[in-house]
C-alpha cells in the first residue's frame, strides 16, 4: 500500500458543519487574541529587563575600569617596593663591605670587638628603619590598590539600593 492510498480520519469538523455525513454540534468559542494580551503583559517586563541589562553592562564596565586602575596602581607600587628592596640591599652590602674594610685595618682584638659592636648596633638600627620603611610601603601598595575597587563597589551598591 502506498502513501497515496492511505485515508486519514480526522475528528475536525469541516467548515459546512458536517463530518462523515453527520451534523455535529458546534461549540462557538470567542476568539481571544492571546498574543495581544500577553504582549501587553510582557512589554513592561521586557522594557525593565532591557534597562536592567543596560545597567548591568554599565556597572560591569565601571568595575572593569576600576580593576584595571587597581592593577596598574598595584604594578607601579610593586615596582616601587622592588626598587626600595634593591636600594636597601645595596645599602646593606655597602655597609658590610665597609665593615670588612675596617676589620682589615684593625690592629688589636679590642679594635675588632669595638668595630663589631658598632657595626652590630648600626646594622640593627638600619634594619629596624628599613623594615619600617618597607612595611609603610607595603601598606601604601595595599591601600592604593584596594581604593579604586572599594570606591567602585560602593558606587555600584549605593546605586542598586
Amino acid at each position: 500500500m502506498s502513501d497515496v492510498n492511505v485515508k486519514a480520519e480526522t475528528n475536525a469538523a469541516p467548515l459546512n458543519g458536517t463530518a462523515n455525513g453527520t451534523t455535529d454540534l458546534k461549540f462557538d468559542m470567542p476568539f481571544f487574541n492571546i498574543q495581544a494580551m500577553l504582549g501587553d503583559l510582557t512589554a513592561p517586563a521586557a522594557t525593565r529587563a532591557k534597562a536592567n541589562f543596560e545597567q548591568m553592562k554599565t556597572t560591569s564596565e565601571q568595575i572593569t575600569a576600576a580593576l584595571c586602575d587597581a592593577c596598574s596602581t598595584n604594578a607601579r607600587r610593586a615596582a616601587d617596593y622592588g626598587t626600595k628592596v634593591i636600594e636597601i640591599s645595596n645599602a646593606n652590602t655597602s655597609s658590610v663591605l665597609e665593615f670588612f674594610s675596617q676589620l682589615a685595618d684593625a690592629r688589636s682584638f679590642a679594635d675588632l670587638v669595638s668595630l663589631s659592636t658598632a657595626h652590630g648596633r648600626k646594622t640593627f638600627e638600619a634594619a629596624s628603619a628599613q623594615n619600617r620603611e618597607l612595611w609603610d610601603l607595603a601598606q601604601k601598595v595595599a591601600t592604593e590598590t584596594a581604593e579604586p575597587i572599594k570606591n567602585s563597589f560602593n558606587r555600584v551598591l549605593h546605586r542598586a539600593a
